[in-house]
């Protein structure tokens, strides 16, 4: 007998089958490595592995080329279709949007195709990738997106006469890989494909590209859209064409006429949608991201930990924080609604100011009680027994690298503010307010994304089934009276009956003992509960303000006169997108720290 293990036929034909399905690199060579030591033929040199990791790695490089390149071909195309005096349309830039779209379409049938007919395509998935609520959120923002389209496509189809076909056809194809990328981040956001790794590889960065794409164009429409409303508001009808004809591009409609009530539900109504289809972008991108990386990814299943957590929202809880984040929320969508009012329905300095202050009084207020919380919970981590998780999880690392990075438009834009507040002489109360909510806006990032961060390197918490003196002690009270109980059975009776009776006497008797012997949940956990369900009501409020209008840095005269009607404005429509999404993501991630708690 030799020391050697034996390998089981079902694993043999397993790799035979599994190098017949296109493993060109990752699994041919890993393979390789497991059949050489049972063949006699001599030691191959040990530079495979190696070979192996470059090629791994030129396969990245080549698809990161092909995503930067296509990227910065988009964002050429739609930051010059943004202004009239240069000669690139905004049909252009849908055309080239539509043709990303459709490419992508075929590949993700093809992707769908050539995995279901290999077997072993998919030899491993990743528990962390794609989780469900991930997911939820992104069915829901893609139900709204549809909606979207569809205004879109009603609004344009009132002017088929004197537009291009392309501003008809856009939102048709768009809603179609909506659709189809949505079914396939749902079945395949999990994936580690190990068939056309190359091939994988670039149709991910392809579709990553397309979603950034999409996401620029929107975010450049919302801007223009928003501007042009401001101007509408200040000048005449005709002081305002001469304006779109020597300033910024107008979108192709404008120039016809839209007199029909059905006609201004979908101008509006679309445009109000927007924020909806800018989170399905983001979204969806980071979901690609996350299998690019997991394509060719053996998981070793010994230290990649399966946790199958159950999300109690109602229980184990003191609702202290679902309460006070309600609370948040119903208050921020009341300042919402009056902000829109006052602002867009008077041209009065003094009801401007006074919008002003009750915005900037709300934030303050929830960016100082978050700011507090987020501390708390930092200080109750440094009490917390669980170990750090340091294992490999890139859907974790894409998660912190997202807050950190999205963070920096948030603070680009409250250190512009800090700056233009203190050079200027004339301070009011409104000043005041702004700086005060500028340095709130920087702290309360800082110590949430720290709480964040700190909340998802934790280990899930580990049932513990010890008992301590007192529930020993119940536990055999218990089972005495049990058996005391079970000893007074009546003679008479078929047997039948009192085989059933005995039965169902010994499942409740175990559910009983099984809840009073239950682990019960430590203060640590329950604070921690209370501070991200209260984070993530406040995020929610947060994103809602800015993303449906309620933007002071347009309203607010300070930063304008200091920066200038072209500058400010810009490093708004540039920094305020990646804020916006940092609350959504934070939402996403608090969820995730809430479940693991």
């Amino acid at each position: 007998m030799t020391d050697e293990p034996v390998r089981k036929d079902s694993e043999i034909r397993r790799l035979s089958s599994s190098m017949g399905c296109g493993l060109k690199d990752d699994k041919a060579s890993l393979a390789s490595s497991q059949i050489a030591p049972f063949s006699h033929q001599p030691h191959r040199p040990p530079s495979t592995p190696a070979s192996k990791e470059v090629w791994k790695k030129g396969g990245r490089m080549f698809s990161i080329l092909l995503a930067v390149h296509l990227a910065l071909l988009a964002c050429t195309l739609v930051s010059s279709g943004a202004f009239e005096k240069i000669a690139v349309h905004d049909y252009d830039v849908f055309f080239l949007l539509t043709v990303m779209m459709l490419i992508v379409i075929a590949w993700i049938i093809f992707y769908l195709a050539s995995t279901s007919r290999c077997p072993d395509a998919i030899p491993c998935r990743d528990s962390h990738a794609g989780p469900i609520w991930l997911r939820g959120g992104l069915i829901l923002f893609a139900i709204f997106s549809l909606v979207m389209d569809v205004f879109k496509i009603g609004y344009y189809s009132s002017f088929y006469s004197c537009l291009s076909a392309i501003k008809i056809i856009y939102p048709i194809v768009q809603a179609i890989f909506v659709v189809v990328q949505t079914y396939f981040l749902w079945i395949s956001a999990k994936d580690c494909v190990h068939v056309h790794l190359n091939v994988t590889r670039c149709g991910l960065m392809l579709t990553l590209t397309t979603n950034l794409a999409v996401w620029m164009s929107a975010v450049t429409d919302e801007s223009v859209h928003k501007a042009h409303s401001k101007f509408r508001k200040n000048v005449t009808e005709e002081l305002f064409r001469w304006l779109l004809k020597v300033g910024m591009r107008s979108s192709s409609a404008e120039e016809c006429n839209c007199n029909s009530q059905i006609c201004q539900i979908f101008n509006n109504g679309y445009f109000w949608l927007y924020p909806f289809n800018i989170e399905y972008s983001l979204f969806a991108s980071a979901m690609v991201y996350v299998m690019w990386k997991n394509v060719g990814r053996f998981i070793d299943h010994h230290s990649h930990h399966i946790h199958r957590l159950k999300f109690r929202l109602f229980q184990r809880t003191f609702f202290v924080g679902i309460v006070l984040g309600l609370i948040i929320l119903v208050s921020g969508l009341g300042v919402l609604v009056l902000y829109e009012v006052q602002i867009n329905s008077s041209t009065e300095s003094s009801k401007k100011s006074q919008a002003l202050s009750m915005y900037y009084i709300f934030n303050i207020v929830c960016l100082g009680l978050m700011s507090l919380v987020c501390i708390g919970g930092s200080v109750i981590y440094r009490f917390d027994k669980r170990d750090m998780d340091r294992h490999k999880n890139p859907t974790r690392t894409l998660d912190v690298a997202l807050l950190m990075g999205s963070a920096l438009g948030q603070y680009a834009i409250s250190y512009y503010s800090i700056v233009a507040i203190v050079a200027s002489t004339p301070r009011d109360a409104v000043s005041a307010l702004n700086l005060t909510y500028a340095l709130l806006m920087i702290a309360q990032h800082t110590f949430q994304n720290i709480f964040i961060i700190e909340g998802l390197h934790r280990q899930p918490p580990k049932e513990d089934h010890r008992c301590d003196s007192h529930q020993k002690d119940l536990y055999g009270l218990t089972f005495a009276n049990i058996n005391a109980v079970s000893l007074r059975v009546p003679d008479s009776g078929s047997t039948l009956a009192s085989t059933t009776a005995s039965g169902a006497e010994g499942i409740h008797t175990s559910d009983f003992i099984r809840s009073l012997t239950a682990p019960k949940m430590n203060w640590r956990r329950k604070f921690l509960r209370e501070i991200s369900m209260f984070l993530l009501l406040s995020n929610i409020i947060l994103w809602i303000m800015p993303a449906f209008g309620a933007r002071p840095q347009f309203d607010n005269d300070t930063e304008l006169n200091f920066y200038g009607d072209s500058m400010w404005p810009a490093i708004v429509d540039i920094c305020l997108p990646f804020g916006i999404f940092y609350r959504m993501h934070a939402v996403a991630s608090l969820l995730e720290v809430y479940i693991m708690s």
